[in-house]
């Protein structure tokens, strides 16, 4: 199962989608059907089979957002987290070969779209860092075998 936590940004990026989704792309699109529509034979009508088709998958992601949205749990930077790693945190790590990788640990539903340095807090390197402070040195297990690495910086965006 996956976890249902959220950090701040990523909460207001679904709901942002829903709102555009259900507010601007989907009127637009009715309006396009509903004209297309109104030509006659729907079943040569380009048009018109390709905005419904739209407009299901519109309607499912609405679903799917207005499903999701109450779910899920909003997690606030707290001065708390400071010098450890925890959810939304940013890190900095590196391996005995000078590796460095930098990330951010989210919910599982951030990890989407152009998002190239977040990783899932279900993810074995996010568990593995939890609770971590810089310095420390952990393992995580990968399918070519356990692999070291060192904690350089932590950092968290203050809401």
């Amino acid at each position: 199962m996956k976890t249902k936590l959220i950090t701040r940004a990523g909460y207001d990026k679904l709901k942002q989608e829903h709102d555009y989704l259900w507010r601007e792309k989907r009127p637009e699109i009715t309006k396009i059907v509903t004209w297309a529509a109104s030509l006659g034979d729907r079943s040569e009508n380009a048009d018109y089979q390709y905005n419904k088709r739209l407009l299901r998958q519109i309607d499912r992601r609405v679903r799917y957002l207005r499903k999701l949205l109450p779910e899920l749990k909003v997690v606030d930077y707290s001065p708390q987290q400071e010098g450890k790693v925890f959810f939304g945190a940013w890190v900095e790590i590196e391996n005995e070969e000078g590796d460095k990788k930098r990330f951010r640990i989210v919910g599982p539903e951030e990890i989407y779209g152009d998002v190239k340095d977040y990783i899932s807090v279900d993810s074995p390197m996010a568990r593995a860092l939890i609770k971590k402070e810089v310095d420390d040195e952990f393992t995580v297990k990968t399918p070519e075998g356990e692999k070291e690495w060192f904690v350089n910086a932590i950092e968290y965006e203050k809401n």
